[in-house]
């Protein structure tokens, strides 16, 4: 009973490494867009490079300070968006953004300005087509003529032309009976996806063929226009405003100054009153999938100081409008249903996806920018320096590993064959959790992370390299090699331990300080590390201690172990012989 029990447990563990294989590839297979490829970093698969163009309010040229700082703010927002492999480098007075894949929006979504402010809504209008006369409306919601205090709440009685994209503002009861849905139009709101008349631009930054150099005198005049405190410059610049044009006051907005903006999807013009709120008072934000109203939204929570503003605001009004402005665009314009208590959460609407309110999120989670950019060039990125490298590095890898190998077999005879099937089945594991991890938090797979896999297959042959030698250590002192694989992996599993934990701490402090590329080898020289214990613990371990059981494999022609035990023998007659002389010594004695 207790030889079958000893022998069950190595065939377990077997079974367990198989039903975890199974389990990945279960996944790959199974779930996601089932596809069996690992994502590729820029130098593999090539990428869009953005190049962003820094703009100021007077036009002199941006400190090397605001641009490192607006290159940190962007490479935070990246890892909180998980892009995987982008690079974000200064050039002169240009930070250049490159994201693996041919998908540009997101290199250029992670450019936005982010200066989100909170205005109250005086006026919401539908834009006059290009080139329109401007009409003299008679029951306009708000008279020219007359004075707007802009901080004051609208006269709930004044008719006000709802926008398409506004929506009700979530009330603090849901159940409430009063929730005034019907002041709330129920047309779709704002996308965050760029509209089919301006196809070349993103939320955040302008279109990509916008002039990148804006000039103070063009920021100048458009705030003389837009942020005129003149009620009737206010109504000439909404009745004449282009939506679809470039917009020189995209992150260039005086929040102390009334504000006549578009809706992002260019629906609606709105008149707007000075900053309530800077989004410099936001604690938190985050994206989350609203049951009650099936939509997403974006989650905030101020600070102090903003949470009691936002406060005071919503109680004081009530069925009014707030707009929620970034760079210089209306997101969303919700109609309050009620008072926010002070400290409480408050909701950003619209006709968010997953991804764009998740995107929005992580924007203004991390901070705005301290320049404005446009989007002057946006390129596609070539993949063939990288995969030509690719190749010489999968060559180099190819014929070092086969060296190991035929080492392996020459000193460890059979042995080695249990070395190869231990490499194999470590390679397809780490390729199938690279395909899921690409999948789940998108991580790319570069030439960094191919040289740290390498590295880190080279270390799991050193693990074997310790336990056989350990076995030989237990047959010099003249152990059977049945005897000698327990003991001998006993001894061993200690050093594999410790040497696989130095470097799983060396890959886990070089991926905290590094950046770029360097984070992807740390990244998969530690992942090869964890599986190097995972092999050698469930598979050659196991495999060995079956192959000790065999009479096939015990033979010393087989294993290779036929000199180590012609020397334990050697030792066991000089010992022997030792003892006799001993013994006759004693005996003449």
């Amino acid at each position: 009973m207790a030889s079958s029990s000893g022998s069950s447990y190595p065939v377990r563990y077997l079974a367990l490494f198989g039903a975890l294989v199974a389990l990945v590839y279960g996944l790959v297979f199974l779930t996601g867009d089932k596809s069996p490829t690992p994502k590729l970093g820029i130098d593999l698969q090539g990428g869009t490079r953005v190049t962003l163009t820094a703009r100021t309010p007077d036009g002199s040229a941006p400190s090397q300070d605001s641009l490192r700082q607006a290159q940190q703010i962007i490479e935070t927002r990246v890892n909180g968006l998980g892009v995987s492999g982008s690079e974000v480098v200064i050039d002169g007075q240009n930070l250049v953004i490159t994201v693996p894949g041919d998908d540009s929006s997101q290199a250029r979504t992670l450019g936005q300005t982010a200066r989100l402010y909170i205005r109250p809504v005086i006026q919401a209008t539908s834009p006059t087509p290009p080139g329109t006369p401007a009409a003299t409306d008679p029951a306009a919601p708000v008279d020219p003529a007359a004075p707007v205090d802009p901080a004051a709440p609208v006269d709930p009685a004044a008719p006000v032309d709802p926008a398409p994209q506004n929506r009700p503002f979530p009330a603090q009861d849901p159940t409430d009976p009063a929730e005034p849905t019907d002041t709330a139009p129920t047309e779709t709101a704002p996308t965050e996806e760029p509209s089919e008349q301006d196809a070349g631009s993103e939320p955040g930054t302008a279109p990509t063929e916008a002039t990148p150099d804006e000039t103070a005198d063009a920021i100048a005049e458009a705030k003389a226009l837009r942020q005129s405190e003149d009620p009737t410059v206010q109504q000439q610049a909404a009745a004449t405003i282009d939506c679809s044009a470039p917009d020189p006051l995209q992150g260039n907005d005086d929040p102390a100054l009334p504000l006549v903006a578009c809706s992002t999807d260019g629906t609606a013009v709105y008149v707007l009153g000075p900053s309530i709120i800077d989004g410099q008072q936001i604690a938190d934000a985050s994206s989350q999938f609203d049951t009650q109203q099936s939509r997403n939204v974006v989650s905030l929570s101020f600070d102090t100081a903003g949470g009691d503003t936002w406060a005071q605001f919503t109680a004081a009004n009530i069925g009014q409008q707030a707009a929620f402005t970034l760079d210089s665009k209306v997101v969303s314009a919700p109609v309050i249903q009620g008072a926010t208590p002070s400290g409480s959460a408050t909701q950003i609407t619209g006709n968010f996806t997953a991804d764009s309110a998740r995107e929005l999120a992580n924007t203004l989670k991390y901070g705005s920018l301290p320049l404005s950019f446009a989007a002057s060039e946006a390129e596609t990125v070539s993949a063939t320096l990288g995969l030509a490298s690719l190749e010489a590095g999968l060559v180099a890898g190819a014929v070092g590993l086969v060296l190991v190998l035929l080492y392996c077999l020459l000193y460890y005879r059979m042995l080695g064959i249990l070395t190869a099937l231990s490499l194999v089945l470590s390679m397809a594991a780490i390729y199938g959790i690279l395909v899921l991890l690409g999948r789940w938090i998108d991580f790319t797979l570069d030439l960094a992370g191919i040289a740290g896999l390498i590295i880190g297959i080279g270390m799991t042959a050193d693990s074997f390299v310790v336990f056989f030698e350990r076995i030989k250590d237990e047959i010099r002192e003249g152990r059977s090699f049945r005897s000698a694989v327990p003991r001998g992996w006993a001894r061993a599993r200690r050093t594999i331990l410790s040497g696989n934990a130095v470097s799983f701490i060396a890959a886990a402090v070089l991926y905290v300080l590094a950046v770029g590329q360097v984070r992807g080898f740390a990244f998969t020289l530690g992942l090869s590390t964890l599986l190097d214990i995972v092999i050698v613990v469930l598979v050659t371990w196991p495999l060995v201690n079956l192959a000790s059981r065999s009479e096939f494999w015990s033979r010393p022609s087989i294993n290779g172990l036929g000199a180590v035990q012609e020397i334990a023998r050697a030792r066991k007659r000089a010992a022997a012989a030792k003892t006799a002389a001993v013994a006759g010594a004693e005996k003449e004695a």
